[in-house]
């Protein structure tokens, strides 16, 4: 069994800093493509960024210039560092990895429970 935990979200008010962590556990051999994903109220789960194996890096041009993903394979783990941010970035930030587990099977869509990004004044 993988597992997927979120941390770091909370409130901050506009042109705020939060850094987002996701660490993976349970019998992993190895970890695919990890990405953070959104959800605001009442619209539609979107891509906020992605990471590859090897370090290959997108992100939604929305968040471009402002937000930072990174991960550090020692750890299992994927950040999100989110500068200036705004009351649109207000949602339930969600971690998504493909994760190779020790029992030989791939579990391509992995994900979080997410964390609450408010910001605020």
């Amino acid at each position: 069994q993988v597992q997927l935990v979120e941390s770091g979200g909370g409130l901050v008010q506009p042109g705020g800093s939060l850094r987002l962590s996701c660490a993976a556990s349970g019998s992993i051999l190895s970890i695919n493509a990890m990405g953070w994903y959104r959800q605001a109220p009442e619209k539609e789960r979107e891509l906020v960024a992605t990471i590859s194996s090897g370090d290959i890096i997108s992100y939604a041009v929305s968040v471009k210039g402002r937000f930072t993903i990174s991960r550090d394979n020692t750890k299992n783990t994927v950040y999100l560092q989110m500068n200036s941010l705004q009351p649109e970035d207000t949602a339930v930030y969600y971690c998504n990895a493909g994760v190779f587990g020790r029992d030989f099977r791939y579990y391509p869509n992995t994900w979080g429970q997410g964390t609450q990004v408010t910001v605020s004044s």
